[in-house]
């Protein structure tokens, strides 16, 4: 191991903490889903009220689920957390559109971001924090 690569592995407390904070997330995401999914006539009510065809939700659904699992498999979770961002990027723009408050999207992608941030030394490598 060169001196690069032993600076970019993350210490076990960092690593673990990142871990927690990308399983609450993956968890939290597929949970939504399921939940709509579950309560489709009342998600779909939702959905349409925020102007789109009830025929998209379960595509949409899909890829959700999609981008959370590529996001909790190590080797394409930078790969998930990419697509998360554009998916929430949309669910911000959607909010916004509604006259909602639209900060849950982006606190959600904040913490995609920093969970992966903390257990992937590649990704501290690539974006180093300096104090």
């Amino acid at each position: 191991m060169d001196a690069g690569t032993a600076a970019a592995q993350p210490s076990g407390k960092m690593a673990w903490a990142g871990r927690i904070i990308s399983g609450i997330v993956v968890l939290f995401l597929l949970f939504t889903t399921v939940m709509g999914l579950m309560h489709r006539a009342e998600s779909v009510k939702h959905f349409v009220a925020y102007g789109y065809p009830e025929s998209a939700f379960l595509p949409i659904s899909i890829v959700l689920v999609v981008c959370a699992l590529l996001y909790a498999i190590p080797r394409t979770s930078i790969l998930g957390a990419m697509l998360l961002t554009g998916y929430l990027g949309g669910a911000t723009a959607t909010h916004v559109r509604a006259g909602e408050p639209f900060f849950f999207p982006i606190i959600v992608g904040v913490l995609v971001w920093l969970g992966i941030f903390l257990r992937d030394g590649r990704l501290r490598a690539l974006v180093p924090l300096r104090s």
